[in-house]
């Protein structure tokens, strides 16, 4: 049986604390609520980890958090050695704030990585420290220093940044906003998370389940790290946190 919980994070990013009720524990040790602000792993992102706050004060420290039979059952999975919930026990949910903030920069970095090379996407994978995105990219000309420097641009012009929902209709008739070569937004529910930069979408819009923050100059400073050819025409940029160092 798969069950539903309520994705608190897609309306709210910035919903560090939050409250859910158990509705189920798998086999496997896998708690699931009835809703939850814990980022499920999906999309390239990784899920978060925090802990449960119980009515007697004590915690239940959870290591991840990953999707279940279907994309809206989210399942919490405990860290070793915690005690068991019991159906319909109320929690309070912290998520690792620090963590996900930096998830939410970093990703949104991602985002205006695609603008700033807009080439098909064939991998990708957001971290806090780094994150990484492949592009089907023959033009030798972008370099380490000329991608920091108009990724920064976009940062410092503080774009504000909003999602919206389209039907499987509209995305059908506009799949210019897909950006992936090899993966397609699941379709088949009615509606389409779009994640969109700039007023009206000026700066970006495309389809993404993920958290990011609500204006561009919160990413901070980032810059390309490193470029790395994975083929003929495939090269990976690697997004770090900081200035670009000096050579």
């Amino acid at each position: 049986m798969a069950y539903e919980t309520k994705a608190l994070f897609r309306d709210d990013a910035y919903l560090s604390t939050a409250e859910g009720s158990v509705v189920a524990v798998n086999d496997r040790g896998g708690i699931i609520l009835d809703s939850t602000n814990f980022y499920a792993t999906s999309g390239g992102q990784p899920g978060d980890i925090g802990h449960f706050e119980r009515a007697d004060g004590s915690a239940i420290q959870i290591a991840a958090t990953v999707t279940g039979e279907t994309k809206s059952e989210i399942i919490h999975i405990p860290a070793e050695g915690q005690a068991a919930l019991a159906i319909g026990e109320k929690l309070v949910l912290h998520v690792d704030w620090a963590r996900r903030y930096r998830l939410m920069r970093m990703h949104t970095a991602c985002h205006l990585l695609s603008v700033v090379c807009p080439f098909p996407i064939t991998g990708a994978a957001v971290g806090d420290e780094e994150s990484r995105i492949d592009f089907d990219l023959p033009d030798p000309s972008y370099t380490r220093e000329n991608v920091t420097e108009r990724l920064m641009e976009m940062v410092r012009a503080n774009a504000p940044i909003s999602t919206r929902w389209i039907s499987d209709a509209e995305l059908a008739g506009n799949p210019g906003l897909i950006k992936s070569k090899n993966v397609r937004p699941p379709m088949g529910n009615g509606q389409i998370r779009l994640v969109v930069i700039g007023e009206d979408g000026a700066v970006d819009s495309q389809p993404c389940g993920g958290t990011h923050v609500s204006e561009t100059q919160e990413v901070g400073d980032i810059h390309i790290g490193k470029i790395e050819k994975k083929g003929k025409e495939n090269r990976r940029f690697r997004i770090r946190f900081g200035s670009l160092p000096l050579l």
